[in-house]
């Protein structure tokens, strides 16, 4: 990599993304002149949304946790985020529905967590007692200290592995679980967190146990409006303070000359746009093997990028009915009879089991306008294997789907189909081709210990000077709150310009 120069204030953001989008108001915040280039017809990324029928439904992510992130991004102008979006909370965070018929409500108020568990087994309450204590512990180190720090030098990495040892961080996350709670359908309850950005709970490292505090410390959010209002409120924020953004723009090549990066390259006519800076919310394994030239990539050939071990990916049902369900949770885990043999055949084996676990969606739960009066939209979700499985989703895809919906109407949703007016789904090669994520995996390279921190991916790339990373595939990884720390990790890098060498930009129309 070249030696660093004081970069000047042009900016470009590949991916309109939460990462994206909190990155370049960030930059925006910090006297830069910036434009957003995201390749498909709305923002969001994996937060974009579906209008079908009369229907409303979000692509991706509905949980939204450690709302503070969101808010500073509003406050670095002055703003508040009310103004633009409201957060409703959620109560159950989640309800786990068991193979056997029982249920377990996750909720924040711990008193209520151990009422549970007293029913389920008295014998796991003090264990709970302790193992939330121990995630504490986690959360204050894991997070608290690490979540928006630099880990591009393997001095890095080397500070914080005593703390690392002494928290246990080298057992994984069901380990950590199993040392203080024997009820296999809670040791359920208190693991599946990690596939909600990506990780096997019986191959991630315990750090990821954090999520659980988070979520008891900030509690569980949804945005009024869906997810999709608040993409479209940190949208309204940028355009507001001079950003642009350029939809329907693919990047397909980064401009690089003598080690630094010098523009990006849209559309089939390759046409080039000069930047100081380049900012990328795109996968990384993708940014290095198809939008950069071999010979400015030492620390990333080919070769290497082709070891990184990517995560599952996902199938995504999308239904709406012409009835509503108001007995439904607004996030329902459906457990299956398997739980570790199930993660192993999805992870490791990469086969498409007969069985699945599934997470059900119903946001009208929590805000009633998310479907039609008296009819309810939902989604469903079930991890699956990536690309690199080999399966044929052209051949499976409607077969699975239906699947899906039949185990829902014998679980929980009796006579469901008959119901169903509109439905739709995405799966695998969605990932791979909407959202150029290398084997179609659906959270970046998966969160075992060896891509974690000073192993993933770093924000500030090696081999290209003035190009960085953000989103899940960099530190400190996927789920809401990860690329959006993501994006605090860049003011460790780039430095501040003078808003007096910054002319304001009118708002494109796009």
């Amino acid at each position: 990599m070249s030696t660093s120069n004081t970069p000047g204030n042009k900016a470009i953001v590949i991916g309109a993304g939460f990462g994206g989008l909190a990155a370049a108001l960030r930059l925006l915040a910090r006297g830069y002149d910036v434009e957003i280039f995201e390749a498909n017809e709305q923002p969001g990324g994996r937060a974009s949304v579906y209008r079908q029928d009369g229907f409303f439904f979000d692509a991706g992510p509905t949980v939204i946790t450690a709302p503070y992130l969101l808010d500073e991004l509003f406050e670095l102008f002055g703003k508040s985020r009310e103004d633009y979006v409201e957060l409703l909370p959620v109560d159950p965070f989640y309800r786990v529905e068991f193979w056997d018929g029982s249920t377990f409500d996750y909720v924040g108020d711990e008193e209520r967590i151990l009422a549970q568990i007293q029913e389920m087994n008295p014998a796991d309450v003090e264990g709970y007692k302790k193992l939330a204590a121990h995630a504490k512990r986690i959360f204050d180190i894991g997070y608290t200290q690490l979540a928006d720090t630099p880990f591009d030098r393997v001095t890095d990495m080397l500070r914080v592995i005593p703390d690392l040892l002494q928290l246990k961080n080298y057992k994984t996350v069901s380990q950590l679980v199993a040392d203080y709670i024997e009820d296999p359908r809670l040791q359920q309850a208190f693991t599946f967190q990690p596939l909600l950005v990506g990780g096997n709970p019986f191959q991630t490292t315990s750090i990821y146990m954090l999520i659980h505090w988070l979520e008891r410390k900030w509690g569980v959010w949804f945005a009024k409006g869906g997810t999709g209002a608040l993409v479209q409120a940190m949208v309204k924020l940028f355009e507001e303070e001079g950003g642009r953004l350029h939809l329907n723009s693919p990047i397909k090549k980064l401009e690089i000359e003598q080690g630094r990066v010098k523009g990006v390259r849209v559309g089939e006519a390759l046409r080039l746009h000069k930047a100081d800076i380049v900012v990328a919310n795109a996968d990384p394994s993708t940014v290095y093997s198809k939008l950069i030239d071999k010979q400015h990539r030492s620390w990333h050939p080919d070769w290497r990028v082709k070891t990184v071990k990517q995560s599952m990916s996902l199938f995504v049902a999308y239904f709406g009915t012409d009835k509503a369900y108001p007995e439904l949770a607004h996030h329902t885990i459906v457990l299956g009879p398997r739980y570790k043999g199930l993660l192993d055949d999805i992870f490791n084996k990469k086969v498409l089991a007969e069985d699945f676990s599934l997470y059900l969606h119903r946001p009208a739960t929590t805000d009633p306008t998310m479907a039609p009066e008296g009819k309810d939209a939902f989604y469903v979700l079930s991890p699956v294997p990536n690309l690199e499985g080999g399966q044929d989703w052209e051949e499976l895809a409607e077969e699975y789907m239906d699947r899906i919906l039949g185990h829902l109407e014998e679980r929980m949703m009796p006579g469901l189909r008959e119901h169903i007016v509109t439905r739709k789904f995405i799966d695998p090669r969605t990932f791979q081709d909407r959202y150029q994520s290398m084997s179609g995996a659906a959270f970046g390279p998966e969160p075992i210990f060896r891509q974690s921190a000073w192993f993933r991916y770093h924000n500030r790339s090696e081999d290209v000077d003035g190009l960085y990373f953000v989103g899940a595939g960099t530190h400190p990884g996927a789920g809401v709150p990860g690329v959006i720390s993501s994006a605090k990790v860049l003011e460790h890098f780039i430095p501040e310009v003078s808003r007096a060498e910054t002319e304001p930009k009118p708002v494109a129309a796009k």
